[in-house]
């Protein structure tokens, strides 16, 4: 448990610490975490607003980790609530003022807000101690809710939440909600590139890039730990990931509509053409200031090639679109990358990214029966896909179809 001095000194950091995130989901789940390490809470959650409207964006919950197997995470729903008085988070969103409540069981009926036992009753978890605090801008505008549960003292017993606990998380908050404003504004910036693409390719959505995202940081995450990879590495890793990922094929916005809303199949000099979404795509982040530039250069190029070397656009120069002379066939083809030589974010996204092709609905398509797609997936283990990433695939499945579900196409 952090001394007050402590959690001063950590305070003083955190703005730092905070500031090296760029990805909405990386840092949600960073806030979450330091904030219950500043109050020794054993669980807590973040709710993000959307018009008029709290998404239920992150969780974590000790008590409950601990009964998972090694290496597992918590599977939960995603849902909205209103912006109202009646439960605790909606409240404090309506009206900005947090909450400090010693056990929700002991509300009293007199009170406009209430609390939800549908979590406890479903997992046999027992809320008690329960402290809401608006995430809030420069503005006043309340961006999101954080709730922090079960505040535990030195012997790891569950008690409330002090007054000192209380003004130390309004100044975490204040932290944490400059951030999740930067975070946010990046986001936007990311998804406009993606309607961009959208508007050339239809199936380039929001819902899918955040998905194939998700899946692909999932993957990441457990090759690191194969790998044996320092945990700093992969958090950082793991931001840069995220967000190139959802960028892999931006290079379309450059490819002909003829080509992306053609209805049939594409003929031999048209999908020559389709397959330099992938230069292009690299072209974009060619003059690299940062990790992330390096990253989406990486997956935008990579993500087609195949394990067999049958992908592509192969050993290129994507500065000038021409073979390297060395990677030529006889035939003066260009050979495609192989094995190990493509880079580890390409082979993670096209994993993640023809996994979500398949299972979803497109105006041109249905989504596969999802036996079928793991079928396939098993099946181009070493063919289109490094076998290494598909028995992590198979092994972290659950999870991502938790994602999944959590990014769900507009109707």
């Amino acid at each position: 448990m952090l001394s007050e001095q402590e959690k001063l000194d950590s305070l003083t950091r955190l703005g730092i610490e905070l500031s090296q995130i760029n990805d909405l989901d990386i840092l949600m789940e960073r806030v979450l975490t330091r904030a219950r390490q500043f109050v020794n809470a054993d669980a807590g959650s973040i709710y993000i607003r959307q018009n008029d409207w709290l998404h239920f964006s992150y969780t974590q919950n000790d008590t409950l980790e601990r009964q998972l197997p090694k290496g597992e995470k918590l599977i939960y729903s995603t849902f909205k609530i209103p912006i109202d008085t009646k439960s605790i988070a909606g409240y404090v969103a309506a009206t900005g003022r947090s909450l400090n409540i010693e056990d929700v069981y002991s509300l009293e009926a007199t009170l406009p807000y209430s609390f939800t036992k549908k979590f406890d009753e479903t997992t046999g978890y027992k809320t008690c101690s329960v402290l809401t605090i608006p995430l809030e801008n420069s503005s006043r505008a309340i961006l999101g809710i954080l709730q922090i549960i079960n505040a535990r003292d030195e012997g790891g017993q569950i008690s409330v939440f002090s007054r000192q606990d209380e003004r130390i998380m309004y100044h975490f908050a204040a932290v944490a909600a400059v951030a999740l404003e930067r975070a946010q504004m990046t986001r936007a910036l990311i998804l406009r590139m993606i309607r961009m693409a959208e508007m050339r390719d239809p199936r380039e959505t929001g819902a899918h890039v955040n998905r194939v995202a998700g899946f692909a940081v999932e993957i990441y995450e457990h090759w690191a730990v194969r790998h044996h990879i320092d945990s700093k590495v992969i958090d950082k890793t793991r931001d840069v990931l995220r967000m190139a990922a959802m960028l892999h094929d931006v290079g379309k916005v450059a490819t002909s509509d003829l080509i992306l809303k053609k209805p049939d199949r594409l003929n031999e000099d048209e999908y020559e053409i389709m397959k330099q979404h992938t230069i292009q795509g690299a072209r974009l982040f060619m003059h690299q200031q940062s990790d992330f530039d390096e990253a989406a250069g990486l997956v935008a190029l990579n993500h087609h090639e195949r394990w067999d070397g049958m992908g592509y656009p192969g050993h290129i120069d994507f500065r000038t679109g021409q073979p390297i002379k060395e990677y030529l066939t006889a035939e003066g083809r260009v050979r495609g990358k192989k094995g190990s030589e493509i880079p580890l974010f390409g082979r993670i996204v096209a994993l993640a990214d023809v996994y979500d092709a398949l299972s979803s609905k497109r105006a041109y398509k249905e989504a596969w029966d999802e036996r079928h797609i793991l079928d396939q997936i098993e099946k181009n283990a070493g063919s289109h896909f490094d076998p290494e990433l598909v028995e992590i695939f198979f092994s972290r499945y659950e999870i991502l179809r938790s994602i999944q579900m959590r990014y769900v196409d507009e109707k």
